[in-house]
């Protein structure tokens, strides 16, 4: 690892220089639509179609891709360099034994990095446990759609949308991939794969989160939601090029995600593999499921293993509107598992790797004990009074495809806990690789980071970036101008390294996340899971937020805090049996999930709010907190035991 880490930083440059560039080739061309790209022994445009040992086609790679959702690869542009907030955290090799609190080697602290860069964002998740045959792989939630205030969001945070909060709630779960670490065999539905993070032999693992996005802030390809009104959702599966303990991780392909978004028709709306994603598969089309905030929905995971429709599924019936989404992740659909020695694809059909959801049924590199989970993806957002210092994306291809967004800036003006003429992080230089004013964790907020180089290593907030200015502005796609719009401006924390590192956005702030208030979106309510119709009888609370903390020490988890200290807030699961999730569906005096803080008159569990996740398990990622098991609260003792409907 360290070797590695040594030869990526003698080609800093070139490396910094990734962020712009690859975000510029957002829409270049290569990839072919979804039915195309499953030809066995088929030649992709722009990319070339060998046949393995076995006849298989590999697939060479586009020069932008999918190859690493992180952004950070040397040798491949990205399509979404701005949807590192929607990667997977894996959790880094064993800690170097020698660390101390002055080591400047995040690497050495059990936190990963990808080409120099720290990997890592804030996930507090609910996993669902269970002993029950096919837990692990069949299971439906019921939930609704949070409703934004009337009134606009505005840069205090006195008035927020639930996109400033979570960028992609997600429901998480283990995938088979033998091409994913540690690059073993692996057998579908099957409790012989341990999980165990400290076996070199055990299956390899990918990981499913089936992500839902909220509305207000386009376009999709460099900003976070489909449309402005409406809620979209996407299947991804996220897989690690690397032997054990992270030997031999290619370093130009270091997380391949598959992506596509829940289509009516099942059609991916463009190639959903890492090696031929282009730019028809970041964006919606007539056929993607669009979903009105407040809808009620019926979230189900299935996994045929044979017939015409083997493979893994999930599908999202509106049960307001009527209207259901679907995706299999199938050789049949255009899905890929990767070669970590070339970074090639291979055609393949994903299913879920376990029976059941015992505890132990885990992803053993992803830095969540990631089973059965209910997730929600903060720490991506601040609220300014402008932004500034422009750091415009465009770019012309040779075949004819084009994309151009001037107005993106680096660095938020005022707002939020930075005050009115407060100037935030950046810009940074990208062919130096030096930014101003990086930040990082305080014990109290906000201070100067050790290094102003983003390709240092240092676990810091560089800049403020990907920023947008409120209101409408126009990009160019492919030469037709298209108007986008964020109801504020605002920056994602996302384009020079990944997230808010010094935690003074709008997720850590007090009064904004639900509360009752009519200034704050509802909460992302759940029931379930269901597995065969039954609920399932454990539970663990856990964060990952302390891999994030600069102040975090990972070997004896001192200062691995929910709340982080340098945060005034943090979110917290709770229950109320007062609220129904939609009227007729369960029982009176059913209990449902909510997620944020404590409403007055509606919560009836807290579980001490932010305790409730429990204390540093320095074995896992940065130090991630994570509660005992526990029995689930939501169908036992102040909850009556409920039935799937």
């Amino acid at each position: 690892m360290g070797s590695r880490m040594s030869r990526k930083r003698r080609s800093a440059w070139a490396l910094a220089m990734a962020p712009v560039l690859a975000l510029a080739g957002l829409f270049m061309a290569g990839g072919v639509p979804a039915g195309a790209a499953t030809l066995v022994g088929a030649a992709a445009p722009g990319g070339a179609a060998s046949h393995t040992a076995s006849g298989v086609a590999a697939v060479k790679p586009n020069p932008v891709n999918n190859l690493d959702c992180n952004g950070w690869s040397p040798k491949y542009g990205s399509i979404n360099p701005s949807h590192r907030m929607d990667c997977t955290d894996p959790r880094g090799a064993k800690p170097y034994k020698g660390w101390s609190s002055t080591s400047s080697k995040y690497s050495d602290r059990g936190r990963f990095e990808d080409n120099g860069h720290y990997v890592g964002h804030d996930e507090p998740s609910v996993k669902f446990i269970s002993h029950a045959a096919g837990s692990g792989y069949t299971m439906t939630y019921f939930m609704k759609l949070p409703h934004d205030p009337a009134a606009a969001p505005t840069p205090s945070g006195s008035v927020t949308t639930y996109a400033e909060l979570s960028v992609a709630p997600w429901f998480g779960l283990p995938i088979c991939d033998p091409d994913s670490y540690p690059e073993n065999p692996c057998t579908p539905h099957s409790d012989s794969n341990s999980g165990s993070i400290s076996n070199p032999k055990d299956a390899g693992s990918a990981f499913m989160e089936l992500q839902l996005y909220p509305p207000g802030f386009t376009p999709f390809p460099d900003n976070t939601s489909c449309s402005t009104t409406k809620w979209c959702s996407a299947l991804t599966i996220d897989s690690l090029e690397s032997k054990f303990n992270f030997a031999d991780l290619n370093p130009d392909c270091e997380e391949p995600v598959n992506f596509a978004f829940l289509q009516k028709n099942g059609v991916p709306a463009g190639p959903p593999s890492p090696q031929l994603a282009d730019a028809s598969t970041e964006l919606a089309n007539a056929q993607t499921l669009e979903m009105n905030p407040g809808d009620v929905l019926k979230v189900a995971i299935t996994d045929p293993l044979t017939g015409p429709d083997a493979g893994f599924t999930t599908t999202v019936t509106d049960m307001t509107t009527h209207q259901t989404g679907y995706m299999i992740a199938s050789a049949g659909n255009g899905f890929m598992n990767t070669n970590y020695k070339t970074c090639a694809g291979t055609p393949h059909t994903f299913h879920a790797e376990y029976n059941t959801a015992s505890q132990q049924n885990q992803v053993p590199w992803a830095a969540l004990e990631g089973g059965v989970l209910m997730e929600q993806e903060t720490g991506h957002s601040e609220a300014c009074n402008s932004v500034a210092n422009k750091d415009p994306v465009s770019e012309t291809f040779g075949d004819g495809q084009s994309f151009s967004d001037p107005q993106v800036y680096d660095t938020c003006m005022g707002g939020g806990s930075e005050g009115p003429h407060a100037v935030g992080e950046g810009p940074c230089n990208a062919s130096t690789g030096v930014c101003k004013n990086p930040t990082t964790e305080g014990t109290t907020g906000p201070i100067a980071c050790p290094s102003d180089s983003f390709v240092s290593g240092q676990l810091c907030e560089y800049a403020d970036g990907f920023c947008f200015q409120k209101g409408t502005r126009t990009a160019v796609i492919n030469g037709v101008k298209t108007k986008e719009s964020v109801p504020i401006s605002w920056c994602a924390d996302d384009r020079f390294q990944n997230g808010d590192l010094d935690f003074d956005g709008v997720p850590y702030q007090r009064g904004t996340w639900p509360d009752g208030s009519p200034n704050h979106p509802t909460s992302i309510r759940y029931v379930g899971p269901f597995s065969g119709g039954k609920t399932y009888p454990q539970i663990q609370f856990e964060s990952d937020i302390p891999g994030s903390e600069f102040l975090c020490n990972v070997e004896t988890g001192n200062n691995c805090d929910v709340p982080p200290l340098g945060a005034k807030f943090y979110p917290y699961w709770t229950l109320t049996s007062k609220q129904p999730l939609a009227p007729g569906l369960f029982p009176g005096g059913s209990c449902v999930w909510n997620f944020g803080g404590t409403i007055p008159n509606v919560t009836t569990q807290r579980f001490g709010g932010d305790a409730e996740y429990g204390v540093s398990d320095v074995a896992r990622f940065g130090g991630t907190d994570i509660s005992a098991v526990r029995a689930n609260p939501a169908v036992t003792g102040k909850c009556p035991a409920i039935t799937q409907p």
